[in-house]
């Protein structure tokens, strides 16, 4: 009897979790910050500087200019973007936790 209380709540907080989309949130919050800064780190650290190479030999990015126009910090913002979008993207699909998040399919009868 406790058993299948237990089995009946534990599969309403997983129906809570997939009808209001809880996983997403968690994992925005939670992986943010983290993914943030490793993200940045590897924009900052390892392909501006090869980027900057081949466009300019500034040494960063962000120095670089096109005439009189800093388009260097917004490249480097879009391309951390980017790179940021493509990691969270590819953690979701790796540990399938895009299964967690789906609703439940209602059958029409």
């Amino acid at each position: 009897m406790v058993r299948e209380q237990l089995r009946g709540q534990l599969s309403g907080f997983i129906d809570f979790i997939r009808e209001r989309g809880v996983m997403g949130l968690a994992i925005g919050f939670v992986l943010g910050g983290a993914v943030s800064k490793v993200t940045t780190s590897f924009s900052t650290d390892i392909v501006n500087p090869t980027l900057s190479y081949f466009f300019g030999g500034t040494g960063r990015l962000g120095d670089l200019m096109l005439g009189s126009v800093a388009i260097g910090k917004f490249l480097a913002a879009t391309l951390d973007f980017f790179i940021l979008a493509l990691t969270v993207y590819l953690i979701f699909k790796v540990l399938k936790l895009d299964r967690l998040d789906k609703k439940k399919e209602e059958t029409i009868v």
